[in-house]
């Protein structure tokens, strides 16, 4: 069984002094059958009192308040979790019994909110590309797991090309963006098809041959999938989620899960920083890995600047390559 050490630091640097900060966290690992937490350690600016409680999701939620005046705020937090194997996935009922067991979910609370579709402009797009109408001549593994690679195949890592407020639609144009972006076409994909799927937040942790989305948060999704409960798919990585990963938070997308969101009072420009650090060595974790911070890129304005927006920006660059 893996055991890692993760090092997660968000650091926020204000322009001027602000106060009255309200922030909400989601930096406390999922703990089940197959993540056990053996230690967390939560450091933050102002030493405040941390409320935590569980939300709608089942999702631990820390809330807290930084009165005084400050212009920086600074969240650390550093976990030893111990990840187990999942057991080995199966898909030995007819596909006929299997889609129409999901079609009796479909109305039933946890799985209406994850078969809800984000406003998508391009969807139809999107389903021929994927070719979406053979799906249901699959089981549903093999339809999700064709979809994963759908995304894997179609779509470039690319950092720093999208933000938070990205939409779908500007990520399909784009065809690229990084693991929320990908987590989020698939998505859409596995509810279109009729499979209930939610978001999930974490961390990847390193292996031999490298994987993409390390050194930062992480995102994929889980599929409900007859037989088996939720089932993890990476499609940054093409790979089912494993022991690797490391499950911060689910929800319908990446609103519910956001590790830091809060609201001040003062000036309105910051700089966000984050830096993630994940080892492990044979089991045993490897206490030398440093924590690097790195700048985020900046999120709308409110007005629509290409200055303040990643993918117009970036746009705006092909663009003129092309003229």
């Amino acid at each position: 069984m893996p055991r890692f050490n993760i090092h997660h630091i968000t650091k926020y640097t204000y322009e001027g002094p602000v106060r009255d900060s309200a922030n909400q966290i989601v930096l406390f690992p999922i703990k089940d059958e197959f993540q056990e937490v053996e230690k967390q350690e939560l450091s933050i600016s102002g030493d405040p009192t941390v409320d935590i409680y569980k939300d709608y999701y089942g999702n631990e939620i820390g809330s807290f308040t930084h009165a005084e005046s400050h212009t920086s705020l600074l969240i650390d937090s550093r976990i030893k979790v111990v990840t187990k194997p999942r057991p080995a996935l199966l898909d030995e009922t007819p596909a006929d019994g299997q889609w129409a067991f999901l079609q009796q979910l479909r109305w039933q609370v946890p799985y209406i909110d994850f078969l809800n579709q984000e406003k998508f402009t391009s969807l139809d797009q999107l389903l021929e590309d994927a070719h979406f109408q053979d799906m249901r001549t699959l089981t549903p593994l093999q339809a999700a797991q064709q979809l994963k690679t759908y995304v894997y195949d179609h779509f470039k890592y690319i950092k720093g090309v999208t933000t938070v407020e990205t939409t779908l639609d500007e990520v399909w144009a784009l065809k690229a963006g990084v693991c929320q972006d990908f987590a989020h076409i698939l998505l859409v994909l596995l509810r279109q098809t009729g499979i209930p799927a939610r978001y999930v937040s974490g961390y990847i942790c390193p292996n031999k041959n490298g994987m993409r989305g390390e050194g930062a948060t992480h995102a994929w999704i889980e599929a409900y999938i007859p037989d088996n409960g939720w089932v993890g798919l990476d499609p940054t990585n093409n790979c089912v989620a494993d022991d690797l990963h490391v499950r911060l938070a689910v929800g319908r997308s990446f609103s519910d899960c956001s590790p830091v969101k809060g609201t001040y009072k003062g000036t309105a420009g910051q700089t966000l920083e984050v830096g993630v650090s994940v080892s492990y060595e044979s089991g045993k974790v490897n206490e030398d890995t440093t924590t690097v911070l790195t700048p985020q890129p900046a999120v709308s304005n409110g007005n629509g600047s290409p200055e303040q927006n990643s993918y117009r920006r970036y746009m705006e660059m092909m663009q003129q390559q092309q003229q």
